[in-house]
């Protein structure tokens, strides 16, 4: 039983099996595909297709029926992949009824993209881009063009880059947060209870993976002491990169940064739950609907409203990590000097 030959066996036994049942399930009914490609730890691409039907208890069904490596990424290249995919399963292109991919464009172009290869196939498959991932695409892309939003962005994307560049850094990482929330426990500030206090990864931002953005403004406004200690110590310690080690410390200790990366983790925040009520499977476009207008309408009253308590928020973190911030009569005279140089 230990025997890798046996072991591949088993396992080839196990996905016949359960591609029997999903074909099972399937029946002669239409379907329709999801395909989207990855990279696997040995930098292979790889395709994963999977199939989305209705079942005989009326039940909407999500299941993967395969992994299949593919040399090209082209329209035409990944259209032989699908097809030679459905050929294997014993389903006729025919069948498909609808398309989801995701916004690349040898996917979604109207002229030589995927999903223009097989509607001359089959011209009821039609294309669907996730609604949830055009959220989030949206959201990153509107934000990017203000230059402070791109900024903020790019020191993350660096500090990440920095701390996450070798295992020792990422170990001293781990010390220094376990340190921080020892402290705060003595400290009474942290609850302690069962799934309270786990240890906090710094995820990297994707402008194509749902919420990873705002994950990480959340993870690296908590993890900021532990973050700026890594940061310090790279410097003492003469790293290699030491002016560029120099320029991410100075630049995350802002009050610029400040309230770009709280104002950030506020938007959102507002729009998150927006995204994840997007993807459930049970939803319908009047809800979506409803929800748009509710997200729009929360925005509105942060906006009318919401200032206050985004200067506090932003005030409390310039205390609590010893950033020089503006008080309140310092911001109305930066506003009014800002004002005069663009009159000038």
């Amino acid at each position: 039983m230990t025997s890798p030959s046996i072991q591949k066996d088993i396992i080839n036994a196990c996905y016949k099996e359960t591609i029997n049942a999903i074909l099972e399930e399937l029946g002669d009914d239409y379907f329709a595909i999801l395909v989207d490609e990855s990279r696997d730890v040995s930098c292979k691409q790889q395709m994963g297709l999977v199939l989305r039907y209705v079942d005989k208890r009326e039940f909407i069904m999500e299941r993967l029926v395969g992994l299949a490596h593919v040399t090209s990424t082209t329209a035409k290249s990944l259209k032989g992949t699908i097809y030679s995919m459905l050929d294997q399963l014993s389903l006729s292109p025919s069948r498909i009824r609808g398309q989801g991919y995701d916004g690349a464009s040898n996917i979604r172009s109207h002229v030589h993209g995927l999903r223009t290869l097989i509607q001359e196939d089959c011209s009821s498959a039609h294309y669907v881009h996730c609604f949830a991932h055009q959220l989030q695409l949206t959201l990153v892309k509107v934000a990017q063009k203000h230059v402070d939003v791109e900024h903020l962005i790019d020191l993350l994307q660096l500090t990440l880059n920095t701390i996450g560049f070798s295992y020792k850094r990422r170990d001293e990482f781990r010390q220094k947060q376990a340190e921080m929330v020892e402290k705060t426990l003595r400290k009474g500030e942290l609850i302690t209870g069962k799934s309270l206090n786990q240890e906090v990864g710094l995820q990297r931002p994707g402008d194509t993976r749902w919420g990873t953005h705002y994950k990480t403004f959340c993870n690296f406004i908590s993890m900021f002491s532990p973050i700026v200690d890594v940061l310090d110590a790279l410097v003492l310690a003469g790293d290699d990169n030491l002016a560029k080690t120099q320029a991410i410390l100075d630049g995350i200790q802002t009050f610029d940064f400040a309230i770009t990366i709280n104002l950030m983790k506020l938007v959102m925040g507002i729009t998150y739950p927006f995204s994840l009520s997007l993807q459930r499977r049970d939803q319908d476009i009047v809800n979506a609907i409803r929800l748009l207008h509710t997200a729009k309408r929360q925005f509105q009253i942060t906006r009318d409203e919401g200032w206050d308590s985004l200067m506090n928020d932003v005030t409390s973190f310039c205390v609590k990590h010893d950033i020089k911030f503006l008080t309140w009569m310092s911001l109305l005279l930066y506003e009014l000097e800002e004002n005069q140089r663009e009159d000038v």
